[in-house]
């Protein structure tokens, strides 16, 4: 194996993220229906904040208040409320992406495995022990405890410390996001794959060193990579 770690990005890489139906769950514990356009008002606020945290303007803490704001002032409950239900939620609703399974077995004996998440705590560990998924990872990095988000190189700084400072060459950084997770290991100096399941286009100045479509087609790429 040309690699001695690899790294995921959590969310729509290793994990499904329908923060539609988790939001819809959430809601009808609470007794309300919540529709499409509830969805789509939602992400108005939603999308932005996550752009100002990747970039560092607001806090965890911030996004995760402001986005429920409006709805805890109509519920009469307080935002962290509202955000830890939905966490529940979206624990409760959690399934690994195909092939994560298939791909972590392979891999698990061949290289040290560590994930670098910008999503929140609350939701991370669940998730892990919910799909027996803890004891492939040797390191878990989240933005929220580090303070930094993807794609500051300083929070893969943070992660290849935790890592003992491996060769940068000999580390693999995988994600679906090429802004926050291929970019970001860029900027780290590490190489990176991105997993573009949906056909995108690759954004300008964005140049992964791999691409694919499935966790099964990265599966092939790195057992060719041993081989």
């Amino acid at each position: 194996m040309k690699y001695k770690w690899i790294l995921f990005d959590a969310d729509e890489t290793l994990f499904h993220f329908d923060a539609f139906q988790g939001l819809k769950l959430m809601f009808s514990r609470l007794g309300i229906e919540f529709t499409q356009d509830d969805y789509a008002e939602y992400q108005q606020i939603n999308k932005p904040l996550w752009v100002d945290y990747q970039d560092g303007v607001i806090t965890a803490q911030q996004l995760q208040n402001i986005r429920f704001q409006s709805w805890a002032e109509e519920l009469k409950v307080t935002t962290q409320f509202i955000n830890s239900a939905f966490l529940t939620a979206m624990a409760d609703i959690c399934a690994p992406l195909p092939g994560a399974k298939e791909l972590l077995n392979s891999l698990q004996d061949q290289a040290q495995l560590g994930i670098i998440t910008n999503g929140f705590t609350e939701l991370q560990q669940v998730r892990l022990e919910r799909t027996g998924f803890q004891d492939y990872f040797s390191t878990l990095v989240i933005s929220e405890q580090v303070g930094i988000a993807k794609p500051d190189r300083g929070i893969f700084d943070f992660a290849l410390a935790q890592m003992g400072h491996p060769n940068k060459d000999e580390v693999l950084m995988v994600g679906d996001n090429p802004h926050s997770d291929i970019l970001g290991g860029i900027n780290a100096g590490i190489h990176t794959c991105w997993l573009n399941t949906h056909g995108h286009q690759t954004p300008e100045g964005i140049k992964p060193h791999y691409q694919v479509s499935t966790l099964n087609e990265l599966n092939k790429l790195l057992s060719h990579k041993s081989a």
